[in-house]
């Protein structure tokens, strides 16, 4: 009776084991409480994808995601992940850069949650669950309400406070120059050294490609790009190079 027991327990405990193993978004047979766990694995490694450049291209956040990553980029633990990367930054700026104070010392930061943030817009729409509307956004945008991400808003003073040149270049157009610049002021930025739109020839380029055009002509003029912070892959990737870069999370939508 006794082996008996043994048997039943062991038996038990080998088909509790293999449940576990096989515990994923694809099985349907669970309870309420594992399915609502197993969506939320499935939507945290549709974001931690997202910012690995795994998943690209994307229009819209998955619909069953949505609610996830709206409490993801409006939690404490967006703002904790954001600091870490502006802490590798600083610890990045303490030992990098030979500045040889020839006005040729650059750095680049992306604009729209990079410096400023667009939550405040995706909140009233869909927050990634709708195409990016450009006409709502653009006209959002010349409200200037967007506020200042506190993380970068120090790490853009300090950059600018040793004497580097700091160039402004997002996926904005050229026909938003000004609320561009009032924004930027209105939350506390002054003093960078240029901020470069995307005219009418440039629209149709995919983000990358005119960010890496950019680049070259600040190279071709005598600039060393010592950074890049941003919180698109576009922003980052593609030649030439800086010596780092470095992307700050944002899963609600992606630009080529």
């Amino acid at each position: 009776m006794e082996r008996r027991h043994v048997l039943v327990l062991a038996l038990t405990s080998l088909f509790i084991g293999l449940a576990a193993a096989d515990w994923n978004i694809l099985n349907p047979k669970w309870s309420f409480d594992a399915k609502q766990d197993t969506l939320k694995n499935y939507c945290e490694s549709w974001r931690i994808n997202v910012e690995l450049n795994n998943i690209r291209e994307f229009e819209v956040v998955p619909q069953e995601c949505v609610a996830h990553i709206k409490k993801y980029m409006t939690s404490s633990q967006y703002k904790a992940d954001s600091e870490r990367a502006i802490e590798e930054v600083t610890l990045y700026l303490t030992r990098c850069c030979s500045l040889k104070g020839d006005g040729k010392d650059a750095w680049i930061f992306d604009i729209d949650d990079t410096l400023i943030s667009t939550i405040p817009y995706f909140k009233k729409h869909g927050f990634g669950g709708e195409k990016v509307n450009s006409s709502s956004l653009e006209a959002w945008m010349k409200e200037c309400k967007a506020p200042a991400l506190d993380h970068t808003f120090k790490l853009f003073h300090e950059i600018k406070n040793k004497g580097m040149k700091i160039f402004l270049v997002p996926s904005r157009k050229e026909t938003l120059r000004s609320p561009t610049v009032d924004n930027l002021i209105k939350v506390g930025y002054h003093g960078w050294t240029n901020l470069i739109l995307r005219g009418l020839d440039d629209e149709y380029m995919h983000v990358e490609q005119y960010k890496s055009q950019v680049r070259k002509k600040l190279v071709d003029q005598g600039y060393r790009i010592w950074g890049i912070v941003g919180d698109q892959w576009s922003s980052i990737k593609g030649l030439p190079e800086a010596k780092r870069t470095f992307k700050l999370p944002n899963s609600i939508y992606y630009l080529s």
